[in-house]
């Protein structure tokens, strides 16, 4: 498949991406290798993934973590390095093959620029990078020829369904999401949902916000806004489709009527492999897909009066500009907020629309410009959960 093994770059390796994405490496060493690891606190993780891959680097955001690391690690075999500037400057020059974007929020931004100013294949696994700055996401891939490959369930789906296709031939590209855990609750329990309650998605096993996010359908919200930049389909022509088994993974309807769709069982290790590879596919042992075991596949519309995060996203395409960063930013705060207890499950949604009505908006931004906005949104939504 590859002339030579491939240096891989994970940013983000102690958290669900990240573990899954070594777990490959790690049964395919003669085609990857972990040449840098980064996270944000979970140190003691990181130190494991460093004696077991051997990484020519490591990056920590976390003080306590960075001196732990430097003390420990065979300085010889790792270079230790702490927080996101030295990140960015790192990946600029660092020789790889591909970088694995799957840190959560808007930690993945500037080193994904960074990433893409230097020319590197991108893997991309951080949503919020589109979310928050999508037009100068693509344009600077585009400027720089950095490959950006989805990682996504759905978006993988979307970019199997589309090779050896035109995008002018497509009709319409549908989401699908699972609904998460509360799609059958009425509005009215929703005021009684517990983060233990939220924390259990019925299909997929992911990090906490992403879970929380799910939840809310935040989440389909952003990869609707991804999905938007990625493939460079007017919104009117994305869809979302509730599914609840999780099995079609997203579909692709063209101009004839005719239309694909990309099945699996709900496991992130399928798209993790396909953007490993990417174009070619690996054989990989996977756990065996019976369709008369799962019997019937079923489908419905998405109640955006229930999952309100949902309609903000289609507002955010419309609007353009800095909306969508605002919705980002304002949505990290919230749902942490919520994880630590602070404000209810709908209390999320109060936040995040309160913050959007109170942020800046900025029609044609630049990077400082999304970073100012992010800052202050931020500044926002915090206010508005100490003040209830």
């Amino acid at each position: 498949m590859y002339n030579k093994k491939q240096k891989i770059a994970i940013l983000g390796s102690t958290g669900s991406i990240g573990v899954q994405s070594l777990e490959i490496i790690k049964q395919k060493p003669s085609l990857f290798s972990a040449h840098l690891l980064t996270c944000n606190k979970n140190y003691m993780l990181l130190y494991r993934q460093a004696l077991d891959f051997n990484p020519k680097y490591i990056v920590i955001n976390c003080e306590e973590g960075y001196r732990f690391l430097s003390k420990n690690l065979n300085k010889e075999k790792t270079i230790v390095l702490l927080g996101e500037d030295s990140l960015c400057k790192l990946i600029e020059e660092l020789d790889c093959d591909l970088v694995l974007t799957a840190v959560v929020g808007r930690a993945g931004l500037l080193p994904t620029i960074a990433a893409i100013k230097s020319g590197k294949k991108i893997a991309l696994a951080n949503k919020e990078t589109l979310v928050i700055a999508g037009e100068l996401i693509m344009s600077l891939a585009k400027e720089y020829n950095a490959p950006i490959i989805p990682v996504d369930s759905e978006h993988s789906a979307i970019l199997q369904c589309l090779v050896g296709e035109k995008n002018k031939n497509i009709s319409k590209l549908i989401l699908t999401a699972s609904g998460g855990p509360f799609l059958n609750c009425s509005k009215s329990d929703f005021k009684n949902i517990r983060v233990e309650d939220a924390l259990k998605h019925p299909n997929w096993s992911m990090g906490n916000k992403i879970t929380i996010d799910s939840a809310t359908l935040m989440n389909k919200g952003f990869e609707l806004i991804e999905a938007y930049w990625l493939f460079g389909v007017h919104e009117k022509k994305i869809d979302i489709v509730i599914h609840p088994q999780s099995i079609i993974h997203s579909l692709v309807e063209f101009i004839d009527g005719s239309i694909k769709a990309q099945l699996g069982l709900p496991s992130m290790t399928i798209p993790i492999l396909y953007a490993l590879s990417y174009p070619d596919r690996i054989n990989y042992p996977i756990e065996d897909f019976d369709l008369a075991k799962i019997q019937s596949l079923t489908f419905l519309n998405p109640d955006k009066t229930r999952f309100p995060h949902l309609r903000l996203a289609y507002e955010c395409l419309a609007k353009g500009g800095t909306y969508a960063c605002s919705l980002n930013a304002a949505n990290e705060i919230a749902v942490d907020a919520f994880l630590n207890k602070q404000i209810s499950f709908l209390g999320m949604i109060r936040v995040v629309e309160k913050s959007l009505e109170k942020s800046i908006f900025v029609q044609n931004p630049k990077i400082e410009d999304y970073l100012c906005v992010d800052f202050e949104t931020r500044k926002i939504a915090t206010q508005l959960i100490y003040k209830k």
